[in-house]
């Protein structure tokens, strides 16, 4: 099975990196500055394990669209997020991926560690046969999604951020044919990296 550019997408939601506004949670452990710098290490693992998959890309910015960032224009298409909340934006990136002819539609964060190219591969091989697929995050989220159809109810009375959101979107889709990737450590606070090897660079104080 092989995947065409030009029925798979990408989408990738990312916030304006801006030192106070990103990775908040880790700050108050380490400070705005640390934060912002494992913010942009994030960025940078993202490229690398998406600027090679062969589908179409799109990176949906938080605040603004910047002219010149890590993510080549000649790679990734350049949106702005609309709605208020997640749910929102998301369903609106979803909608418009779909209006535009594309038939298998992943979106995922910038910021996961754990994530590899292929687990993204693998995730668009399945969601030519199945209907959905989740990659669920072990703190109750989930780091990956993945539609060949619109189910709007997914991105509906959601808490988002918290540990009820998995278990939430799973019913949504109860009676649909789905597929659950492996789970992944979301990276939300400091607890998550003070041990890991990749991330001693920033505490070194």
């Amino acid at each position: 099975m092989s995947l065409k550019p030009t029925e798979a997408l990408l989408i990738i939601f990312t916030r304006n990196p801006e030192p106070g506004k990103v990775k908040t949670r880790i700050a108050k452990d380490v400070g705005d500055i640390t934060a912002f710098k494992i913010y942009n290490f994030l960025l940078k693992h993202t490229v690398s394990v998406t600027r090679n998959l062969a589908v179409s890309k799109e990176v949906y910015y938080s605040e603004a669209i910047p002219k010149n960032d890590i993510w080549e224009k000649e790679i990734y298409s350049k949106n702005l997020q609309k709605g208020k909340g997640l749910g929102e934006r998301m369903k609106n990136a979803f909608q418009e991926g779909f209006k535009n002819g594309y038939q298998n539609i992943i979106i995922i964060g910038s910021d996961l560690y754990d994530l590899q190219q292929e687990d993204l591969e693998k995730a668009f091989q399945l969601l030519q046969e199945k209907d959905a697929v989740i990659g669920p995050a072990t703190d109750g989220g989930y780091y990956l999604l993945g539609m060949n159809q619109l189910f709007p109810e997914v991105f509906e009375d959601k808490k988002w951020g918290t540990s009820s959101v998995l278990e939430d979107t799973l019913n949504d889709l109860k009676g649909k044919n789905i597929a659950l990737l492996e789970a992944r450590n979301d990276v939300d606070y400091y607890s998550d990296i003070k041990d890991h090897k990749d991330f001693q660079q920033f505490f070194k104080y």
